[in-house]
């Protein structure tokens, strides 16, 4: 029979017992921790620059979460869809979103490297835009992070290794960050004379914006066709845009199935310095705005007097707005070369000043993704 006296001792029994298995459970012996291996630099600045969207609260509007609204979507079976419709659904367009404040510029060193040559060009672009988050990507870092932006897209990252020359990934890359992420990209050598801010006139609203292009030439003589390769050719050494816009979407398809096409043929390899303007340089980069200003899935040409072409955008002085694109004129990106009509850097619509340093650089000297 349980007595009272029996019940305590039974009661001290189960607390003992209680207390020193809680007390093993709770301080297990120590063992060493195993070494871990140091992170690859390169990597590990790449997932910083793609996380940037994620952890930047600048009140200039560079939280994604702010740009994409949407909420979660259902996944979808990506394995049907054409690269066009994975690029969209993998980064979706939201006009009415804010700029992203990010500057995208690359180089073969950061400006903390002492053998980085542009300080006084990198520091205008911060000095004009407090508050963005401004990224020098190096040439290694850069391919770790289209890694990281389209692991998911794994044949874009199949192009961007296949391409043959350091000056076709440096231009591939502009439409790459920008499309997954936004932002300004400019070129090294660039200076920023004023502040984004004053690229969209006062009379445009910013959420009806989500692309931001000016003019690199407009030859107006006989033999432009020497000099250029269009009659009006928009400039891609400096672009504004907002994520996933499709006049970018559109340029990776194209650089990306005509790559794989021609690695599939073997004859990527015959690529050379002369065919960049076309294959993706600032000739692709006119094509297809031109192609999308008359889109009809973006655009309602019912009331239209005809095609938009380089008509529309010769000898103009002031900026235009074509649908969700502003145009800026070629003093904005071009101020100060003598001809053309660009007018002077003191001009009121000169925005950004290129040097162009690194245009004609010798093959060795250029920089984006070398081959090893």
């Amino acid at each position: 029979m349980l007595t009272f006296r029996r019940a305590l001792v039974a009661a001290a029994f189960f607390l003992t017992v209680f207390y020193l298995i809680s007390s093993s459970s709770s301080n297990p012996p120590s063992v060493a921790a195993p070494a871990v291996p140091k992170p690859d630099a390169d990597v590990e600045a790449a997932k910083h620059a793609s996380t940037t969207a994620v952890t930047d609260k600048s009140p200039s509007g560079a939280n994604s979460a702010q740009q994409n609204p949407q909420g979660q979507r259902p996944i979808q079976d990506m394995s049907r869809m054409t690269l066009y419709e994975k690029l969209a659904y993998q980064f979706p367009y939201d006009v009415e979103s804010k700029f992203p404040a990010y500057i995208w510029q690359t180089w073969k060193w950061t400006p903390a490297h002492s053998e980085f040559t542009f300080r006084d060009q990198e520091a205008t672009w911060t000095q004009q835009h407090p508050g963005f988050i401004h990224e020098v990507i190096t040439d290694k870092v850069a391919v770790h992070l289209i890694r990281l932006l389209y692991a998911s897209v794994p044949e874009v990252v199949e192009a961007y290794n296949a391409l043959p020359l350091p000056v076709l990934k440096a231009d591939f890359f502009r439409y790459l960050i920008l499309l997954a992420r936004g932002g300004i990209y400019s070129d090294i050598d660039t200076y920023a004379i004023r502040s984004a801010v004053e690229w969209i006139p006062d009379s445009v609203p910013k959420d009806a914006i989500g692309l931001i292009i000016g003019i690199e030439a407009d030859p107006d003589r006989p033999d432009w066709k020497e000099w250029y390769s269009r009659r009006i050719q928009f400039c891609q050494w400096t672009i504004q845009s907002k994520p996933g816009h499709p006049v970018l979407r559109e340029v990776v398809s194209r650089i990306t199935n005509a790559t794989l096409a021609m690695k599939r043929s073997g004859t990527l390899r015959g690529v050379i310095d002369k065919n960049v303007i076309e294959f993706t340089g600032p000739a692709l980069w006119t094509d297809v705005i031109f192609e999308y200003f008359n889109d009809k899935r973006y655009f309602d040409m019912t009331h239209s007097a005809g095609s938009i072409d380089w008509k529309n955008f010769t000898g103009m002085e002031a900026s235009k707005r074509v649908g969700d694109v502003v145009v800026l004129p070629i003093t904005s990106f071009s101020p100060g070369v003598g001809q053309m009509g660009a007018k002077d850097y003191d001009d009121p619509m000169a925005f950004v000043k290129h040097d162009f340093e690194g245009t004609w650089k010798p093959e060795s000297e250029r920089h984006i993704g070398e081959n090893k």
